[in-house]
C-alpha cells in the first residue's frame, strides 16, 4: 500500500520536561506502574490468605524486585548484547537515560532477589518464586507499550496496513512489535497467571509450578513476538534464531525442569 496511507510514529517519550537531562519520560513511568501494580497484587494476595508476606515483608520484598529488576536489567543488557561497551568504560553503566535494558537479565535479577529474601522469610524459595511470577506481567505490559511510544525495538518490514513508520528505521513500514509483544508477554501472561492463581489451588498444593509455567510461557509468546521484531543490528543469530528468543528458549527449557520438579515433589 502506498506509504502516505501508514502513519508515522511521532510519539514524544518525554512526558515533561524539566531542564535539559531532567525529564519525565513514559519509559520511567512504566517501570513505576508495573512496580505499584505488583505491590498491589502482593497486598490482595495476602488478604485473599494466598501470600504469608505481611506488609513488613512485602516491603522488604519489592526493595530487592527493584534492585533485582534494575541491576540485573542493565547487567544483562550489556551481557547478552553489549560486553564490550561496558568493558570499555564500566562507568557507562549508571547512564541510564542513554537506555539499555534486558528483560532476560532483569528476570534473573529478580530471581536472585527472590532466592536471598526467601531465605531471609525462612521459606520456601519456590513459593516466593511463584508469587514473582504473577508480579512480572504487569511490567512487561507497560514496558512494551513505553518500548512502542519510544519507537524503538521496531519489527520487521511489512505491507499491512497496521504497519508503522519508525523515523529511526528507515521509510519502509514495519511491524509495531512492541506492541504484539505488550498484549504476548504482558496482557496474555497476565490474564493465565491470574486464572491460575484465583481458580486453582496450584500455588498452595504445587510450589514451584506456577513459576515454572510462567518461564514456559513465556518463552513460548516470546519466541512467538521475536519473529516480528528487527534483529539487533551486530548481533548473531542462529539458525535463524536471534538472542532474544535463544535466551527464551533457555529459559523454557528451565521451565520445564521446575514443572517437573514440582510435580515429583507434590506426588511425593
Amino acid at each position: 500500500m502506498p506509504f502516505a496511507e501508514v502513519w508515522t510514529h511521532d510519539l514524544n517519550p518525554i512526558i515533561y520536561q524539566f531542564t535539559e537531562t531532567l525529564a519525565i519520560r513514559w519509559y520511567g513511568l512504566a517501570y513505576v506502574l508495573g512496580f505499584m501494580t505488583g505491590a498491589w497484587l502482593l497486598h490482595i494476595y495476602y488478604k485473599k490468605g494466598l501470600s504469608p508476606l505481611d506488609s513488613n515483608k512485602q516491603s522488604d520484598l519489592f526493595l530487592a524486585i527493584i534492585a533485582g529488576v534494575i541491576i540485573g536489567g542493565r547487567l544483562g543488557y550489556f551481557a547478552f548484547y553489549s560486553p564490550q561497551v561496558l568493558l570499555e568504560n564500566p562507568l557507562v553503566f549508571f547512564k541510564f537515560n542513554q537506555g539499555g535494558m534486558a528483560s532476560h537479565g532483569g528476570f534473573l535479577g529478580v530471581i536472585i532477589a527472590g532466592w536471598i529474601m526467601s531465605r531471609r522469610f525462612k521459606l520456601s524459595f519456590f513459593q516466593v518464586g511463584d508469587l514473582l511470577a504473577t508480579l512480572a506481567p504487569p511490567g512487561l505490559l507497560f514496558g512494551r507499550i513505553a518500548n512502542f511510544i519510544n519507537g524503538e525495538l521496531w519489527g520487521k518490514p511489512t505491507d499491512g496496513s497496521w504497519g508503522v513508520i519508525f523515523p529511526g528505521a528507515g521509510p519502509a513500514p514495519r511491524h509495531p512489535s512492541q506492541l504484539y509483544e505488550a498484549g504476548l508477554e504482558g496482557l496474555l501472561m497476565l490474564i493465565y497467571t491470574q486464572v491460575r492463581v484465583w481458580t486453582s489451588p496450584v500455588i498452595k498444593n504445587n510450589p514451584g509450578q506456577l513459576g515454572g509455567e510462567f518461564l514456559l510461557g513465556y518463552s513460548i509468546v516470546r519466541v512467538i513476538g521475536e519473529h516480528f521484531r528487527e534483529p539487533d543490528q551486530g548481533i548473531d543469530t542462529l539458525m535463524g534464531l536471534n538472542r532474544g528468543a535463544i535466551l527464551s528458549i533457555l529459559m523454557g527449557t528451565a521451565g520445564l525442569a521446575i514443572i517437573a520438579y514440582a510435580r515429583k515433589k507434590a506426588k511425593a
